[in-house]
């Protein structure tokens, strides 16, 4: 999101220039306090922090328990939920300043509100909207008794409000924003698709890179793990801090919700993790979902465009973009948004383009989320999946009757095969805009497999297991646009399986917390570019690739050659995530060993003093690097001679099941619950443990919490 408010500087709005006047938009006041929590006297939660300051929330109905949970959140990240909401209304600029309108219009652009007019009452069923309701009682009631910390005029929360978080932040995790910030850009290139009856001729063909995340998960079944016990890594990579950093909790209800996991700001239910029958982990999915249509404009009327054979009238509306100046002043501004009967259209400054993408117009998105809360066992879970209201994420699962499978989900638009979707296609022809998706049962899923091992690392889904039953590529469409690559982690993790040795729970997690670069790596290719050099004409660069030609590939903290391996290495590496394009391997190379010297004073530190986990006034040497199973990405290469870890393992957790279906499970997160209160001593609690690769054990049962709590208390009754 915040590469979307950087790059789209079209729509950075300026304040009354020309107009020499200053305008008076107030942002709104508080509601009275009395008002804001009439709700919560409907609503019944118990919350139990547990000694490290873990929410675990109780009620009769799921709906206190969203209640509860809201609650909770609100105490420790009650600014992060209001920023989510401030985004998906498209108010943001009205709190955070011109910066802060791109997102707003982001939000009309792609009609979040529309949908959620539309649908939300038809297509909402009752006890999902009691969620939602129940939810946003929670934060009502916190913000009736903090009116310091709750922005004026954000309040009362509402439960479209919920509903429509999903709509506007679900596209963006397959690369939405990447395809939003081309099309806004300066130098972006068509590469318009060909039709494939006509005839075969090149137009301006110009790669456009795939927009990757990261993210680990495995299964492994009782028969591959030696001893009987089926086991579940989740292992998202997510920032650290922010609107999709993950918050712990665990709910529980009398009417059968009982989950613990992660789920972002704003979110009533967990996203990912696992009750007591059944667990999954989610890894970011990069299939190409997204199309882009190059329209041409009518030279005499801007609000046409050309429709099989004829000038076609665009659906025109306009933003209402407010943004925050100086104090309570406010600058109103509009901006036109356009519809083509492809979807969005963006003017560009190469261009006029309508994106279509998997998820417009969906409503459904908390529901399925709700249904796999609620599964509880294979034919649960798969029939909830089978909603497919989700428009992408791989899934990773797991349950106690042994199973595993890994799904390739997405909704995957009915495209006409014979057409190339890889490029920019011509918005001249209706007869190629897509309709609907693919059914379910052709969304690619692995389940059970042989070897009794799935993983996934953001790698394409014909490498998920290290059997012989890998799906393949020739049994899928190609305008299914499913992703081909192969990551630096899913290339560790088939070095490090491929035998029928049992997986148990200690090669497990040594395979988890790996953090070597593979042979055929990015940073292999860059380390050999450097060795491949002739340094012999300057001695201190001669003595450094000697010791980069020592390296082993890995990133321990102790390491003394990983320092001067991971700064020549890392902005290759994070190019594909950060779009900041990498220095040749020469240039990288004697950048980092001038870095080191500067700073350390020798090209040989130990790694662990470069690579720290910071939290407040806590530091920590932390192993691992960018795209290494302990996947560690650092915000910024500073300058006093340190990389802080901002992104990477955030909440992890080992989930087990012995053979009689008894469950234990591990977790741990990088700082801890309390999100942004430094005071706390759950601020930074769980950093030694997390830096160690150590854990906490979950505690699953009411008497395993009760025996931890630190504090008991019910919102709004005591």
């Amino acid at each position: 999101m915040k590469r979307i408010l950087a790059g789209i500087g079209g729509i950075v709005l300026l304040a009354v220039l020309g107009a020499g006047v200053w305008l008076w938009h107030p942002v709104g006041g508080h509601v009275p306090a009395a008002q804001l929590a009439a709700a919560a006297a409907n609503y019944d939660a118990e919350i139990i922090r547990d000694s490290y300051g873990v929410p675990h929330v109780y009620g009769a109905r799921d709906a206190d328990a969203a209640f509860g949970l809201a609650y909770a959140h609100a105490e420790d990240d009650f600014e992060t939920i209001q920023e989510t909401v401030a985004a998906t209304r498209g108010v943001l600029a009205h709190y955070r300043g011109k910066d802060a309108a791109a997102v707003d219009y982001i939000a009309s652009l792609l009609g979040v509100w529309e949908t959620v007019e539309a649908r939300y009452e038809a297509d909402v069923p009752a006890d999902v909207k009691a969620i939602a309701e129940g939810y946003v009682a929670g934060l009502n009631l916190y913000a009736s008794e903090h009116p310091d910390k709750t922005w004026a005029g954000l309040a009362p929360f509402t439960p479209e409000d919920v509903v429509a978080g999903f709509i506007f932040k679900t596209p963006f995790f397959f690369g939405l924003d990447g395809t939003l910030l081309q099309l806004f850009g300066e130098d972006y290139t068509q590469s318009i698709a060909l039709d494939p009856a006509g005839p075969k001729k090149a137009f301006l063909l110009g790669p456009r890179p795939a927009s990757e995340r990261g993210s680990n998960a495995f299964a492994v079944t009782p028969a591959r793990s030696g001893d009987g016990v089926t086991r579940l890594v989740i292992n998202s990579h997510q920032p650290l801090t922010g609107p999709v950093a993950w918050y712990e909790a665990q709910m529980t209800s009398g009417e059968g919700l009982d989950i613990t996991g992660g789920l972002f700001p704003g979110t009533p239910v967990i996203l990912h993790g696992f009750n007591r029958h059944l667990g999954w982990a989610n890894t970011v999915s990069a299939q190409d979902l997204t199309d882009t249509f190059v329209l041409t404009i009518n030279p005499k009327n801007k609000n046409q465009y050309w429709l099989d054979g004829a000038w076609a009238d665009f659906d025109v509306s306009h933003a209402q973009i407010k943004v925050k100046l100086l104090g309570p002043f406010a600058f109103p501004a509009k901006r036109a948004v356009k519809r083509s009967v492809h979807g969005p259209v963006i003017e560009g400054p190469t261009g006029t383009y309508a994106i279509r993408y998997a998820g417009m117009g969906e409503v459904r998105q908390l529901e399925q989320y709700y249904r796999l809360n609620k599964s509880g066992n294979i034919d649960q879970f798969m029939g909830a999946m089978a909603m497919n209201a989700l428009p992408s994420i791989n899934y990773v699962y797991a349950d106690k009757a042994g199973n595993i499978a890994f799904i390739h989900n997405a909704q995957y638009p009915d495209r006409d095969n014979a057409w190339d979707w890889s490029g920019d296609l011509p918005g001249d022809r209706s007869d190629i805009i897509w309709q609907g998706y693919r059914s379910w049962d052709e969304v690619p899923k692995l389940v059970n497999p042989a070897s009794g091992l799935i993983y996934n690392a953001n790698n394409t889904p014909y490498s998920a297991t290290d059997g012989p039953d890998n799906l393949k590529a020739e049994d899928f469409p190609q305008s299914m646009g499913l992703q081909t690559n192969q990551t630096n982690r899913a290339l560790r993790i088939m070095e490090l399986t491929g035998d029928i040795d049992p997986i148990d729970a200690a090669r497990l997690l040594a395979i988890k917390f790996d953090n070597k670069y593979a042979s055929g790596s990015e940073a292999d290719a860059v380390v050999k570019a450097v060795l491949a050099m002739d340094w012999s004409a300057e001695p201190e660069m001669a003595e450094a690739a000697a010791l980069l030609a020592s390296w082993d590939y890995g990133t321990d903290a102790s390491s003394r050659t990983a320092a001067l391996g991971g700064m020549t290495t890392t902005r290759a590496i994070t190019e594909k995530y950060s779009g900041i394009k990498a220095p040749p391997p020469e240039t990288a190379f004697r950048e980092a060993v001038a870095w080191l010297k500067a700073h350390h004073g020798r090209i040989d530190p130990e790694w662990g003093e470069v690579n720290r986990l910071v939290r407040g006034t806590v530091s920590l040497p932390i192993s691992g690097g960018p795209d290494t199973l302990r996947a560690v990405y650092p915000k910024a290469i500073r300058d006093d001679g340190e990389l802080h870890m901002s992104a990477g393992d955030t909440w992890i957790a080992l989930v087990e099941w012995d053979a009689e279906g008894n469950q234990t499970a591990r977790v741990i997160s990088p700082y801890g619950s309390a999100v942004l209160d430094e005071t706390s001593p759950h601020y930074a609690d769980q950093a030694p443990l997390f830096a160690a690769e150590d854990w906490r054990t979950a505690l699953l049962t009411r008497a395993d919490v009760e025996a931890e709590a630190a504090r008991r208390y019910r919102p709004g009754k005591d």
